[in-house]
């Protein structure tokens, strides 16, 4: 194996697919590193919240724990492509401040910003079926997820399957139009 003592430098691509619970981001990002033709990290918000310790926290304390946890992930991905790393986030902007936090951190010109949609008669019996999410969590994070409302792909994952949602993505990547929507929503702060 070669020994590197220096790496060019070179800022990595997020791709960053934003959708409720529910809606099929983890799996369009699983069909994602299938295709995409460079590496890719997948680094899902929910792996974030996996690796905390078990210890239980007093209600009282649950949010600025989940507020640090939302923050130290986007640092880590900002970091990952920083490094030179190509990543595919996997979130849910369901609160204002995530989305202007990821604003200030990533290189606005490196984003693909994928906006995830499904209707909510399609999330509910996802969630249902799941069984592991509290019923009606993704239509109640329908109204301030996509409130932005600017995005440089989308897709509808009750009209289009994840392999095709990532197609989708892929073919998006050559030619990326300028401003980027990070570029644009950071221009309105």
């Amino acid at each position: 194996m070669e020994r590197l003592e220096s790496v060019p430098p070179r800022q990595g691509l997020i791709i960053f697919l934003n959708g409720t619970s529910s809606s099929g981001r983890s799996t369009i990002a699983a069909e994602l590193l299938q295709i995409l033709d460079e590496p890719y990290f997948h680094m899902p918000v929910d792996a974030f919240h996996a690796m905390r310790s078990r210890v239980h926290v007093p209600p009282d304390q649950l949010g600025t724990l989940l507020h640090r946890t939302w923050q130290g992930f986007h640092r880590a991905v900002a970091g990952m492509a920083a490094a030179g790393n190509n990543v595919v986030v996997d979130h849910v902007l369901s609160a204002e401040w995530r989305l202007h936090d990821c604003l200030s951190l990533f290189a606005p010109r490196d984003v693909v910003f994928v906006g995830v949609h499904c209707p909510p008669v399609e999330l509910a019996r996802r969630e249902r079926e799941r069984g592991d999410r509290p019923p009606g969590l993704a239509e109640r994070q329908l109204a301030q997820v996509h409130s932005h409302g600017i995005y440089d792909v989308e897709c509808d994952t009750a009209d289009a399957t994840p392999r095709e949602c990532a197609l989708r993505i892929k073919e998006f990547l050559p030619d990326r139009p300028t401003p980027t929507a990070f570029e644009r929503l950071r221009a309105d702060l």
